[in-house]
């Protein structure tokens, strides 16, 4: 029984993965793309890495640090670079879908 959970959590996190690498390679522009691989990280591999972890300890291992240790690092790293490439498409002026805001109606 336990062992089945822990294979739902990794096709949970495959397939949120799966879905993310789809999104990257659909969306049309730079702002759409930013939000497959952000997802993929925080779900996809935080359900992959869930999963694992929860079979080791079912193994014996003991609980896996180094796994809480990624999910916490990856949970605090998506979104600091996602908004890093943002802004930097943003300051490049990267053409989007919906066109960028007009700086002018900011002032």
């Amino acid at each position: 029984m336990f062992e089945f959970v822990s294979a739902i959590l990794i096709l949970l996190g495959a397939s949120f993965a799966l879905i993310g690498s789809i999104g990257l390679v659909r969306f049309p522009d730079i702002y759409t793309r930013l939000h497959g691989p952000t997802k993929v990280t925080t779900l996809g591999l935080g359900g992959l890495l869930l999963g694992s972890m929860f079979y080791m300890f079912l193994q014996g291992e003991g609980v896996a640090v180094r796994e809480l240790l990624i999910i916490g690092f990856l949970f605090l790293t998506a979104p600091v670079s996602a908004h890093l490439v943002a802004k930097a498409a943003l300051h490049r002026r990267c053409q989007s879908v919906c066109g960028l805001p007009d700086r002018d109606a900011e002032s």
